[in-house]
């Protein structure tokens, strides 16, 4: 298309269209299925500790190597998968509170501090040995 001049000179450009950048494409288009979309957005989340599960957690002497945080972290995925929003994860003498959806362990508590006490405000319970 050539330039339109108009009486007085001035020039009539045609519109240029604006460049768009391709977008990624978003986890959950059709075709992908529920398993694979959760593990999408589950990668890379790792477990966090608020601040008053560490102050607990050095309190009562409660210590997690790697292999205990994997266990605990494959936990609060089952959580996840299963709809939980905040669990109560019983790993051996050990209990810990954890927000799911924020995937941050909100409390810990040592065997002595786990009797004749009593959990409110969760949704789930998991047991391990």
């Amino acid at each position: 298309m050539t330039d339109k001049i108009l009486p007085g000179g001035r020039v009539i450009q045609p519109l240029s269209t604006p460049k768009t950048e391709p977008q990624p494409k978003a986890p959950g288009k059709k075709g992908d299925s529920f398993q694979k979309v959760l593990e999408q957005k589950l990668k890379g989340k790792e477990i966090r500790f608020s601040r008053h599960a560490a102050e607990r957690m050095m309190n009562r002497s409660i210590e997690l190597n790697n292999q205990d945080l994997k266990r605990l972290d494959d936990a609060v995925q089952k959580a996840a998968e299963k709809g939980a929003k905040e669990s109560l994860v019983v790993m051996g003498d050990n209990a810990y509170v954890v927000s799911v959806k924020n995937n941050t362990v909100i409390t810990a508590l040592d065997g002595s501090s786990m009797r004749e006490n009593v959990f409110t405000n969760i949704d789930s319970a998991i047991i391990m040995d």
